[in-house]
């Protein structure tokens, strides 16, 4: 059986972003996810792998996910969709935030399309669901094809760890909530391609993962 999608992992930025290009596997049409930075390396990844461009997708404002989207959508017009709204206020202070960190180039921009918790977005042939995931930052999205068993979960959870909490509008509880109520039900068997560094399934976090797994949280 062949899948329905493919997926490439281009780590951007000094803080290692991962920047996912997912595509539909029968239209050669790709989506990508986070784009942080470094634009001209994404635009050859597409030519690499004999891509188009469709849309561009958010999971959440902060500049290593999302500095270079105003530029990868200005080289190829393709729609922004994502975050929720919540994020917008990290979106309309990307500029500074890249001042800070050693992103010049990082800039703000506006969606076409906001996300919703429920929302489905396309992608050549395939769906994918959106999942309103708030705690790393309020307006936090995750982006899940249920026929590959596939997301893209940003910084709200990772091999052996969680998102960070105590930016502005962060909440723990809600993190929490955001992982149990939102992601674990989804399945063990869902592989996810974090924010930074290597993927994992939910099923493994679930027995390994020292902040959230079953055991943990059962204290």
């Amino acid at each position: 059986m062949s899948l329905p999608i493919k997926a490439a992992i281009a780590p951007v930025t000094p803080l290692a972003q991962n920047c996912t290009i997912v595509w539909c596997t029968k239209t050669n049409r790709a989506a990508i996810i986070d784009p942080g930075g470094e634009v001209p390396r994404l635009l050859d990844a597409l030519t690499q792998y004999g891509l188009t461009l469709e849309k561009i997708w958010i999971t959440h404002g902060h500049m290593d996910h999302a500095g270079g989207t105003a530029a990868l959508k200005e080289a190829t017009g393709a729609p922004i969709e994502g975050p929720h709204p919540d994020d917008a206020f990290w979106i309309d202070r990307m500029e500074e935030s890249g001042a800070r960190w050693g992103m010049p180039e990082a800039r703000g921009f506006t969606p076409d399309r906001w996300l919703q918790d429920g929302d489905k977005v396309t992608l050549g042939e395939t769906e994918w669901e959106v999942f309103h995931c708030p705690g790393h930052t309020p307006g936090h999205v995750v982006f899940f094809n249920r026929e590959a068993r596939f997301a893209q979960v940003g910084d709200v959870l990772f091999q052996g760890s969680i998102g960070r909490t105590d930016f502005p509008r962060g909440n723990h509880q809600d993190l929490i909530d955001s992982i149990t109520q939102k992601l674990w039900p989804l399945g063990d068997d869902v592989a996810f391609v974090p924010g930074h560094g290597p993927m994992s399934t939910f099923g493994q976090e679930r027995k390994t993962n020292p902040f959230v797994a079953d055991a943990v949280l059962a204290r």
